[in-house]
């Protein structure tokens, strides 16, 4: 009888350890989720005090791919919902982490109460589902975004900014998503695509991919290229506060000596057209047409600086 005893007090010891590690299990789950928005987390590296590196793998690439997240002062496991920050590169970048290797993106976000969080985005993704290729609009949007407010508490409250090919991504992303963003900055961005339609495709073909598998023929899909095109969408962007800065190309403080110019006037011009065409629409805007300065990073990072403020300010961060 006592050993009947004993093994059924065991065998009841045994059950209500399950149980409690099963609860645990849940309840750490339920506070850690890993998936959201159809993506999921494989594997999270701590990097220093306030970075960390995910790799997610996304149903709209088909593939595993790289976001840095920069968490702000206070965080913790369970707090928020935290304002955020989506910083995006630019074309043809070795990859995602430049903004933080040598735009400063970690330095100058420090005393900003909001996540920030720095995607992947291909070398010559365009920030676009492409027509034949990876979903990169879905990825960011209805993946990335979900996952971010289910791992880390991120909130409604979001602003978006991108250098170049980013800028694009920035103001197209804004636009082509109603209510999803507060502000958003370009930053020597690609913002008029109806006159760069060549280059655009010569660009795509040199990083090794086909170029009518992004926006289609210029011709033939034109539509596709105007719906992707920032001007062409700017009066969808009444409700987002707008920074948009740029050089001219000449050499200028920032540079190095003996810098020859670059295509950053180019640029410039379809700047300003983003900006007549904002204006007109009754779009607010801020604008930062330096002057002297080429497509290189010191002008980002200061630009960044610059419009910290504004981008602060508009999430509450």
């Amino acid at each position: 009888m006592r050993k009947r005893w004993v093994w059924a007090t065991v065998a009841a010891i045994v059950v209500l350890a399950v149980v409690v590690v099963a609860v645990v299990v849940l309840r750490g789950r339920a506070a850690t989720p890993e998936q959201a928005g159809g993506a999921r987390v494989v594997e999270r590296e701590q990097v220093g005090e306030r970075a960390q590196d995910l790799t997610v793998r996304s149903p709209a690439l088909g593939t595993t791919t790289s976001v840095r997240v920069l968490l702000p002062q206070g965080w913790r496991l369970g707090s928020g919902p935290w304002p955020v920050l989506y910083l995006l590169h630019g074309c043809c970048s070795p990859n995602h982490l430049v903004w933080v290797d040598e735009g400063g993106a970690q330095r100058l976000t420090s005393g900003l109460r909001a996540i920030v969080v720095v995607p992947d985005g291909g070398q010559v993704g365009f920030y676009s589902d492409w027509l034949r290729g990876r979903k990169w609009e879905t990825y960011h949007i209805k993946e990335l975004i979900p996952l971010i407010e289910a791992v880390f508490g991120a909130g409604p409250q979001r602003a978006i900014a991108g250098l170049s090919m980013g800028g694009l991504g920035a103001m197209a992303y804004a636009a082509r998503n109603p209510g999803m963003f507060r502000a958003a900055a370009s930053f020597s961005g690609v913002l008029d695509t109806t006159g760069d339609r060549s280059e655009t495709r010569a660009l795509v073909r040199r990083n090794g991919e086909d170029p009518d598998g992004l926006w289609g023929d210029p011709d033939k899909n034109r539509d596709v290229w105007e719906a992707h095109n920032p001007t062409a969408l700017v009066a969808r962007l009444k409700d987002v506060q707008l920074y948009v800065s740029c050089g001219d190309g000449r050499p200028g403080p920032l540079d190095p000596p003996g810098a020859t110019g670059d295509y950053e006037g180019a640029l410039l011009a379809q700047a300003q057209t983003f900006t007549e065409r904002a204006r007109a629409a009754g779009v607010r805007i801020t604008t930062d047409f330096y002057g002297e300065g080429t497509h290189t990073f010191p002008y980002w990072e200061r630009a960044l600086e610059r419009a910290l403020p504004m981008l602060g300010a508009a999430i509450g961060a």
